[in-house]
């Protein structure tokens, strides 16, 4: 049903990704990819189309802020989302300025995942 929507996980932390991961498919997303590193992102950016990307903030070899330039050139559709625990005023809008579209405070809930994507696709049946 919302097997079109591609999205790419990006977080440090395997549980985060795993746990993001299973509640995307339990919401019916099924084209899911995952990477660990700022490096891995761009890489899977350059490979394919991602609607949205989940990205933390703080990545080993990079802040995740620092990476939303980069993915709005490979592809200005793809809707970024920083996911972070550090969700001070101070982050979530230098994250926006920098032309992230959303933010999510972890730790999320599913219901906060399923909310933002709506956000994004309105005529989504979530499952």
């Amino acid at each position: 049903m919302n097997t079109q929507l591609s999205i790419l996980i990006v977080d440090d932390v395997g549980t985060v990704r795993s746990f993001l991961n299973q509640t995307l498919m339990h919401l019916g997303i099924e084209n899911v990819r995952e990477a660990s590193t700022a490096a891995q992102c761009i890489s899977a950016c350059n490979a394919a189309s991602y609607n949205i990307i989940f990205l933390d903030i703080e990545l080993p070899d990079g802040d995740g802020k620092e990476l939303i330039a980069q993915i709005n050139d490979i592809n200005p559709e793809t809707n970024v989302v920083m996911v972070s625990a550090h969700s001070t005023v101070e982050n979530v809008k230098d994250a926006i300025d920098k032309g992230a579209k959303g933010f999510v405070v972890k730790p999320f809930t599913p219901k906060k995942i399923a909310a933002m994507l709506k956000k994004f696709y309105p005529e989504l049946v979530i499952a």
